[in-house]
């Protein structure tokens, strides 16, 4: 019954009719009484003497939707109940895990996301407060940065919903760009607590590393190798000594406050990973969220789909958590071995492997190029000619790296040049000869 006094009332409004208690009562005149002492129309009288006043109806709405959420909670609950006792023979429970878990964080993010349209006015005031902390913020970054400034100054930062591919031959440092980049962001974590009460990142930020390649302790002893400048290579073998293990335990127990976490899960599939990265950001919070790599992830289409298919798939759905969680996310990608057959082997956005579905998905490409791992592999026989040629060369581009921007949404395209130290692999802001001493 209140629901369809509910619709009439709605009827009667969008018409630009007054809906009062005796413009109602015409449509229930001959409604079936409620019981042998109440008519409908009496009824009507008696729920507008007990109407509350508009006061407080941000209150009323609160709890009206506040019981609409309890009522979802136990379809979602009776759900999960049958599911399990009627599971068919092929149904795994993770898969009902994941399926729970995706429908109460829409449930828990419904008032957040998703909500249809929003006035250019609500856009532009966004638009305002990010160019605004962009103004106040150093370095005049409208995102996160990544700690190598000449980087930060083509990208702006790495900005909130945007999804980043990283690409590059193997042995070009892909992840160690991308550890850099992470514990860059983690450790510049700064917050402070806004006007209305909420706490609000200031600088730098929580991340979220999906390691589907390397084992968390592998990637720790990277980061470890980088901070404390002890080449990775001498902390696995422990060849050190007793000063270099002092260094190393000052920067771990340095490094242990850092917002960074690390899922080293292999095989997930791309539904898997959405419902962790959820789940990080209700539990500890998200800021960047980095996955390496993108091959390594599995679709979640069985039977007849093709690899292109999946990797479609992969980069649809890594675009719609970025929007979702509005985060950055850095997704690493392989590149196909057409690069090695030319003769100049800096990578292009058509050799993104398996799918265009990367290139046009992706928010920003990037490519890492070191041309002294070529060089390094051409070297004569010392004493000829070519020797010589072959040092001067290596003299060039020794030390150093290129990260090639081949796509930018909201960006120019270009080449931004690193400083590369191999041992640590640590790329580092590149010394411009204007800015060293005279020699």
């Amino acid at each position: 019954l209140h629901a369809r006094i509910y619709e009439t009332l709605a009827t009667l409004i969008h018409a630009g009719k007054l809906a009062s208690p005796v413009t109602v009562k015409s449509f229930f005149e001959n409604a079936e009484p409620i019981d042998a002492h109440t008519t409908v129309p009496q009824y009507l009288g008696r729920l507008a003497a007990n109407a509350t006043t508009v006061i407080n109806a941000a209150e009323y709405g609160r709890t009206v939707y506040d019981l609409a959420t309890r009522r979802a909670l136990i379809v979602i609950g009776e759900d999960m109940v049958n599911g399990a006792y009627d599971a068919t023979v092929d149904s795994s429970p993770r898969a009902q895990i994941d399926e729970a878990e995706g429908r109460l964080y829409s449930l828990a993010e419904q008032n957040k996301y998703g909500q249809g349209f929003e006035s250019f006015q609500s856009a532009l005031t966004t638009a305002i407060h990010m160019a605004n902390s962009a103004f106040q913020r150093a370095g005049h970054l409208s995102g996160a940065s990544t700690g190598l400034s000449d980087l930060d100054h083509k990208l702006g930062g790495l900005q909130r919903s945007d999804l980043i591919i990283l690409a590059g031959r193997p042995s070009m440092g892909k992840t160690a760009l991308v550890t850099n980049i992470a514990y860059n962001v983690a450790k510049a974590y700064r917050t402070e607590i806004g006007p209305d009460g909420m706490e609000k990142v200031v600088d730098g930020g929580r991340v979220g590393f999906f390691s589907l390649e390397m084992s968390s302790e592998q990637l720790a002893t990277r980061i470890l190798a980088e901070q404390a400048e002890i080449s990775s290579e001498k902390i696995r073998r422990g060849m050190i000594d007793d000063q270099e293990f002092r260094r190393l335990a000052e920067k771990a127990a340095e490094m242990s406050q850092v917002p960074l976490f690390i899922d080293q899960t292999g095989g997930i599939t791309i539904a898997q990973l959405s419902a962790r990265a959820r789940k990080l950001k209700r539990q500890h919070g998200l800021d960047l969220l980095i996955v390496d790599y993108l091959q390594l992830l599995a679709g979640t289409k069985k039977g007849d789909a093709n690899r292109v298919q999946e990797i479609t798939e992969i980069t649809t759905g890594l675009k719609a958590l970025a929007k979702e969680l509005q985060v950055p996310i850095i997704a690493l990608s392989q590149l196909s071995r057409q690069v090695e057959a030319r003769e100049d082997k800096r990578p292009q956005l058509s050799d993104l492997r398996e799918s265009g579905s990367i290139e046009q998905d992706a928010d920003v490409v990037m490519f890492v190029f070191r041309e002294e791992y070529y060089v390094e592999r051409t070297k004569p026989a010392e004493g000829t000619p070519e020797f010589a040629e072959w040092m001067a060369k290596m003299s060039q581009v020794s030390g150093k790296a290129e990260v090639i921007i081949g796509k930018q949404r909201h960006g120019p395209v270009g080449t931004v040049e690193l400083a590369f130290e191999g041992q640590f692999t640590r790329f580092g802001n590149l010394a411009r000869d204007y800015q060293l001493p005279d020699r």
